[in-house]
């Protein structure tokens, strides 16, 4: 499931900055090449623009979105993986006894 979601946001992030590049910050970019200062077109500057803003906004909460609920399908350890992760611990601090040295050896 959170690899649906990983996929999602890739394709929304890579969308996102497609329609962030066409658009120019000083009003001319795509809108201008549709029509230049023609109101009265079926898709003019003024409606490009506002589609172009639209499509920003919209694209930014899907991926805010996205992301909060993908935190809700990442794998977490279920209580079997806590447990065994506590019965290890408890191997790991068991006593072990001190064997006598043999000092022959040495």
């Amino acid at each position: 499931m959170y690899t649906i979601f990983a996929v999602l946001m890739i394709i929304t992030s890579v969308l996102l900055v497609l329609v962030v590049l066409v658009q120019n910050p000083k009003g001319g970019g795509l809108s201008s090449s549709f029509g230049g200062g023609a109101g009265n077109q079926i898709m003019g500057a003024k409606r490009t623009t506002d589609f172009l803003e639209k499509a920003t906004w919209t694209l930014a909460i899907v991926l805010i979105s996205l992301s909060l609920l993908s935190n809700f399908s990442i794998p977490r350890k279920t209580d079997i993986d806590s447990n065994s992760i506590k019965a290890q611990e408890q191997i790991d601090e068991a006593i072990i006894p001190n064997l006598p040295t043999n000092s022959a050896i040495e």
